[in-house]
């Protein structure tokens, strides 16, 4: 059986209308995709059974980075979230950089938002074809720190794309006051995605909150991502400024984290360059 199987339910396309200057910028294929630092989960279970993994190296975790390094290959940016920056439970091993490497995606960056001794350094991760103009790391706030925003500009200050990486907090109150801060960013910019774990679903408060804030928008709703194996809540998204026209967008079939990844095909407008990575 192949790494991505087709499923009615949870590999469903929405395509986007063509607009007459849709076909005259550059696509890009997106992923976001919380991959659970390498650890396979089936059932709810092995939150239970497997909880040693998130702590302590174990044999097949490379085995799996290595099938989503093969997922994540055939895309031009991407998000991911629940990454490791090199502890006991992944060898030493930076698990972004490994993906890159894998995956032979040129560019790379990480932002490291919680760090638990020599146990787990919780990381959020950057793969890219385009090489970024500029990369900041925006700390979240919260009662309980460890959550962040890993800010990415590409392209000219004139007229850049921004694509903000992030991973929610658990709790809505702190995710209320995430957003406001994301807010404040994306209305600095035109050109804007935001992609990521966000912890709530499309029609809860917080992503109402978001879209009423910001001119973000979510193109297709109600695509479940958790649990991977039965997937009944949408808590991953991406979403973009009205200046990206939407191709399509879909979760898809790739059950080897707790979640499901997304993945979005946009065209950008005329006016923004995105330069390939050497």
């Amino acid at each position: 059986m192949s790494d991505l199987t087709a499923s009615a339910q949870h590999d469903t396309v929405a395509q986007a209308d063509p607009e007459p200057s849709a076909g005259l910028g550059q696509k890009i294929r997106l992923l976001s995709y919380n991959v659970q630092a390498g650890i396979s989960t089936r059932r709810y279970r092995h939150y239970i059974t497997h909880s040693w993994k998130h702590v302590l190296p174990h044999a097949a975790r490379f085995d799996n980075l290595d099938r989503i390094a093969r997922l994540v290959h055939s895309y031009d940016i991407v998000g991911l979230q629940e990454l490791d920056a090199g502890s006991l439970r992944s060898g030493y091993v930076n698990l972004t950089q490994y993906l890159s490497e894998k995956a032979d995606m040129p560019y790379w960056s990480d932002q490291t938002n919680r760090r638990i001794g020599r146990f787990a350094q919780h990381s959020t991760g950057l793969l890219s074809r385009y090489t970024p103009s500029e990369i900041v790391e925006h700390r979240l706030p919260g009662r309980i720190p460890g959550r962040g925003v890993l800010f990415i500009r590409y392209g000219t200050r004139e007229n850049p794309l921004v694509v903000l990486i992030l991973h929610l907090a658990l709790g809505k109150r702190t995710r209320m006051m995430q957003l406001d801060y994301i807010s404040e960013i994306v209305n600095e910019y035109r050109h804007v995605i935001l992609m990521g774990d966000m912890n709530c679903q499309s029609d809860s408060e917080e992503m109402d909150y978001l879209i009423n804030r910001t001119m973000m928008s979510e193109p297709f709703h109600g695509l479940d991502t958790f649990p991977s194996w039965r997937p009944q809540h949408n808590i991953d998204h991406i979403l973009v400024t009205p200046t990206l026209h939407v191709n399509h967008v879909r979760a898809l079939n790739f059950s080897l984290s707790d979640h499901l990844p997304i993945e979005m095909q946009i065209t950008l407008p005329e006016a923004v360059r995105l330069d390939t990575a050497p």
